[in-house]
């Protein structure tokens, strides 16, 4: 199902843009704000934030997948505890903000509970974070909205994948969009002592072919916009990217491997520039081309002088520019018909020259 839609756009009719703030706010109401203000700006589609308690999410004494320099000492949970989500009476002003700003409000949900909350909100779409791809019961639960899903495939295998998708699809729901994602806090791709390959963007083209029927698009974890603009040469349909308003407001949450709204109105631009300049599938002659096309074709001319009533051989004639005549892939058409009037050596032949 391709024909999605998250508040008035759709996502198959260019590339939604995800400036994904997370907990970036810091704690912070009023950076929340300004996150989204910043990210409609920089002409993001929506801005998304990541919603859980440590409590919820993570085991005690669980060990962290990142290795960020504030939170060195820390486990996951107490990594989660200390950064937490928004205040549940944020919500509402978040989202009239967002309202006033013409920017979508999206969030990652981590339990059923708060699922259930932002689907009352009216959410227009539900992100799943890679770590939930084979949550199913959450799975279900969200699909029964019967709205978008945005679900991140990060560390995950194709089963995996077939099986979440088949999961949503049981529920009733088919406005899936798969995000190719590498789970990896930066994702390197020119760093000589990591693999530049992890980026893997060519995983687009295999979900697109594996999943014809659903949008694909990427989690991008990548420094800089780059990738991100790529993805959307590729045919990503939706480019989530992690945002913040400064990168200099610490390591433990995301800020440093974030765009910040220079770099995000710069992707979004070259984004737009994608696809103006992908176009159309269509193979047709561009109104920019018909001038072209008439004086850099080729017509049948003839080569020598020809008398009228002639029998045209195939040695009377030779072709060059312009195409303004009978171009000469009929040229086997044109042997063995009479000429109705002379033509001289290197004039053009016409259709009302022939019979």
């Amino acid at each position: 199902m391709k024909n999605i839609k998250i508040g008035n756009k759709r996502l198959d009719e260019g590339t939604f843009v995800v400036a994904e703030f997370g907990v970036n706010h810091n704690g912070s109401l009023e950076r929340a704000k300004e996150g989204i203000i910043a990210a409609a700006k920089a002409g993001a589609d929506a801005i998304k934030f990541q919603t859980y308690t440590a409590d919820e999410l993570v085991c005690k004494g669980t060990p962290k997948f990142w290795n960020f320099e504030d939170d060195n000492d820390k486990d996951q949970y107490q990594a989660y505890e200390g950064l937490g989500g928004e205040p549940r009476e944020w919500y509402p002003e978040l989202m009239k903000t967002c309202e006033e700003n013409n920017i979508e409000f999206l969030t990652t949900v981590f339990s059923e509970e708060t699922a259930d909350y932002f689907n009352e909100l009216g959410m227009k779409a539900f992100k799943i974070a890679s770590s939930d791809m084979s949550t199913l019961p959450l799975l279900d639960h969200i699909a029964r909205f019967h709205k978008p899903i945005l679900l991140s495939t990060g560390a995950s295998t194709l089963a995996e994948i077939k099986e979440a998708v088949k999961t949503i699809e049981c529920a009733g729901n088919f406005q899936i969009v798969i995000l190719h994602c590498t789970l990896a806090y930066p994702t390197m791709y020119k760093d000589k002592n990591q693999h530049p390959e992890d980026a893997n963007l060519n995983l687009i083209n295999t979900l697109q072919d594996e999943f014809p029927q659903y949008l694909v698009g990427i989690s991008d974890h990548t420094m800089g916009n780059f990738s991100s603009v790529i993805a959307a040469a590729m045919g990503a349909s939706v480019v989530e990217k992690h945002f913040t308003v400064d990168k200099t407001l610490g390591k433990s949450a995301d800020h440093w491997f974030s765009v910040d709204p220079n770099e995000l109105f710069s992707m979004t631009e070259f984004i737009k520039n994608v696809n103006i300049l992908k176009g159309s599938k269509e193979k047709q002659v561009f109104p920019c081309e018909a001038e072209t096309r008439k004086n850099d074709k080729r017509s049948l001319v003839a080569k020598t002088d020809i008398t009228a009533g002639t029998v045209i051989k195939r040695e009377m004639l030779t072709y060059k520019r312009p195409g303004t005549g009978i171009w000469p892939n009929k040229i086997n058409k044109v042997i063995g018909m009479k000429t109705l009037e002379e033509i001289p050596a290197d004039s053009i032949i016409t259709w009302d020259m022939v019979i």
